[in-house]
């Protein structure tokens, strides 16, 4: 099973969760000019891993974080996909047949938009069991 990985270090641990600081970073993270460009996009993230074993970690620890790929696609259809399908559809439903005039079609498409990330947020408890991260401790 392929898995997309990134290496972090645990920031806590609260029962059975594992909070872990990854730093994610844009294509110019390898570049060696990206020091004197200003403009790579290094983001430190915060992962909420869920797990049994939960006590073997420590504050400090390195460790490395992996989704499913599969999972990971999930994620980005939920996310990204699902939201520029909602936004297209009302703004064609709204433009282009019901007639109303772009301002109002737009503000009905980012209406609706919000209304699918509220939904979405409201579901993430079911959510959340589907994508589900690994935790492994670096030597």
């Amino acid at each position: 099973m392929k898995q997309i990985e990134h290496t972090g270090r645990v920031e806590r641990v609260e029962s059975d969760t594992v909070y872990v600081t990854i730093t994610s970073s844009s294509a110019c993270g390898s570049c060696k000019a990206r020091q004197a460009c200003g403009l790579s996009e290094a983001q430190e993230k915060t992962v909420v891993v869920r797990c049994a074993d939960a006590a073997q970690y420590a504050a400090g620890d390195d460790v490395t974080v992996g989704i499913r790929r599969s999972a990971g696609a999930r994620a980005v259809v939920l996310g990204y996909v699902g939201a520029l399908v909602v936004l297209m559809g009302v703004l064609l439903i709204t433009v282009g047949w019901l007639g109303w005039d772009e301002a109002a079609g737009a503000a009905a498409a980012l209406g609706s938009v919000a209304g699918y990330y509220g939904a979405l947020w409201s579901m993430r408890h079911k959510i959340e069991h589907t994508i589900q991260f690994t935790i492994t401790k670096n030597q």
